[in-house]
């Protein structure tokens, strides 16, 4: 049980570490297109981050890790099926999932800063509401 609390403390640092270094939404406009570009990774950063607590989760609760080519939106699926995260949440993640999926496929070039703007100011509200569900997962386990 204490490593897997450990684990996804370390998890939880990590992302405060990226959500520490990301710009205000508001001044995206302004950056350079290798620093909108690191505003990207960031913010594929903070997904990443929620899935390995995700994964975490579900090798301590038994449940099978979705497979295929759709496993990362399945993955929130279970998760609202188990009851580990609500709706509402998994609607607000989507749209991060939706940006991972663009950002792993797309050109550095092809990124717009009023796109990720709505992200980046999302971004600490949605990660401090992942904490709670799953803290209060963990508080019950």
């Amino acid at each position: 049980m204490v490593d897997y609390r450990l684990r996804i403390e370390v998890e939880y640092e990590a992302v405060n570490n990226v959500l520490s270094s990301m710009p205000d939404g508001r001044a995206l406009s302004g950056l350079s297109e290798l620093e909108l570009a690191g505003t990207a990774a960031l913010l594929h950063n903070l997904y990443n981050g929620i899935e390995n607590i995700l994964k975490q989760v579900f090798q301590r609760k038994g449940i099978v890790l979705p497979e295929g080519g759709a496993w990362h939106r399945d993955l929130l699926l279970v998760a609202v099926d188990r009851k580990i995260l609500s709706q509402e949440l998994v609607t607000s993640l989507k749209r991060f999932l939706a940006f991972r999926h663009f950002f792993s496929h797309a050109y550095a070039l092809d990124l717009y800063p009023e796109k990720m703007e709505p992200l980046v100011d999302d971004a600490l509200q949605v990660f401090l509401q992942f904490v709670d569900e799953i803290n209060s997962l963990l508080d019950r386990s």
